[in-house]
């Protein structure tokens, strides 16, 4: 089953976004891969995926992914934060972290959790993703 991942990695963290997707580039090329500007930008410059780019996070791309969680369009997300550095969309960072608090959206913020989420992709273990979609209610429920 092909799953729609989302990869964001604030300034600071692009690097290591980039080599952890080109790592795991044999994984990612299954899925439908979505991703704010610059990360998705650089993710394709150095690997052959093809990503579905947002806006830039501070310009309102953290908010585009999070419409895609609240309606359950999301089955997984890669959000390598930098916790050293104020962010001035915070606020929107927040509120796409609770919108997978809410939903149920495995979220990985660090590179040792996404690591172990991938793993878990790459073994199948995400199966039950399908019951989620297959069960979904609608917008008025």
């Amino acid at each position: 089953m092909a799953l729609k991942i989302a990869l964001i990695a604030h300034d600071r963290k692009k690097d290591e976004m980039v080599n952890f997707v080109t790592a795991y580039e044999n994984v990612f090329q299954d899925h439908t891969l979505y991703a704010t500007g610059t990360t998705g930008t650089r993710i394709m410059e150095n690997t052959n995926l093809q990503v579905n780019r947002f806006m830039s996070g501070p310009l309102g791309g953290d908010q585009q992914i999070g419409a895609l969680v609240a309606t359950n369009e999301i089955d997984l997300i890669i959000f390598l934060r930098d916790p050293l550095m104020a962010q001035p969309h915070e606020p929107d960072i927040i509120a796409l972290l609770r919108l997978c608090d809410v939903q149920g959206i495995p979220c990985a913020t660090n590179i040792a959790t996404a690591e172990i989420l991938v793993k878990a992709l790459d073994r199948g273990d995400f199966a039950w993703r399908e019951l989620v979609h297959k069960y979904k209610p609608g917008i008025d429920q």
